[in-house]
């Protein structure tokens, strides 16, 4: 019997142990950006339309881990790959003026902002004027966070979770955004003072993009991205 005990608390032990180093890699989800050099499976488009390709200068790239853009501001690097239910989770830092943003199941057209969803990241020091939903958190013009807890200049954690119509966002571990998309009927506002499709019209799939439109071209760094996809 004793040899029995032995063995099975061997296989415990090792059951276990495989649990733990699962839990570790983070079971169905896949990394990006681990490689340097320019990403494969992104393109760089332009800030304002994603139908747009941008020009010299602008490829973004990963360095020891660590994603940035290049040396011309005003870019989104675009999933080439659709996605439509999913969980996102990464790192953002920006400088005092920095400006950045998450596309969610954005076309290839367009400003992500309007057509799609545009997870903001900003503060009042790059616009002073700025409403509760443009800063760090909001859902860009459509909805503000439930609190503001974003940390300048230090790097943030980021978990969205896009399923149906439900959204949940968390931001350094807090809650800041539990929605069903479907409520959101109210038409927003484009820059030029124009109607954008209220939220519920927009697309229920489409690419995932990381902007870059911080002032004098400050960095946007990113690390630690990781991606599941829901069924």
């Amino acid at each position: 019997m004793s040899g029995i005990r032995c063995v099975v608390g061997i296989w415990i032990a090792l059951a276990c142990l495989s649990c733990a180093r699962a839990q570790e890699r983070g079971e169905g989800f896949t990394r990006l950006f681990t490689e340097d050099g320019a990403p494969e499976g992104w393109t760089v488009r332009a800030w304002n339309d994603l139908g747009q390709i941008a020009g010299e200068g602008t490829a973004w790239t990963v360095k020891d881990g660590v994603l940035r853009p290049g040396e011309v501001r005003g870019t989104w690097l675009v999933s080439e790959q659709e996605f439509g239910d999913f969980v996102l989770e990464f790192e953002i830092k920006l400088t005092e003026v920095g400006n950045s943003g998450v596309a969610l199941r954005a076309p290839l057209q367009g400003d992500p902002a309007f057509a799609a969803l545009e997870m903001q990241v900003a503060d009042l020091r790059y616009n002073r004027q700025a409403k509760e939903h443009e800063l760090t958190g909001a859902l860009y013009r459509a909805l503000a966070p439930m609190k503001q807890v974003y940390k300048p200049t230090e790097w943030n954690t980021f978990h969205i979770e896009l399923q149906g119509s439900r959204l949940k966002a968390t931001l350094n571990g807090e809650a800041i955004q539990e929605v069903d998309l479907s409520t959101l009927d109210q038409p927003t506002k484009r820059h030029d003072g124009s109607d954008a499709p209220p939220v519920k019209d927009r697309p229920a799939r489409g690419h995932i993009g990381f902007q870059h439109l911080s002032r004098n071209n400050e960095p946007v760094l990113i690390r630690n991205v990781r991606l599941k996809e829901l069924k």
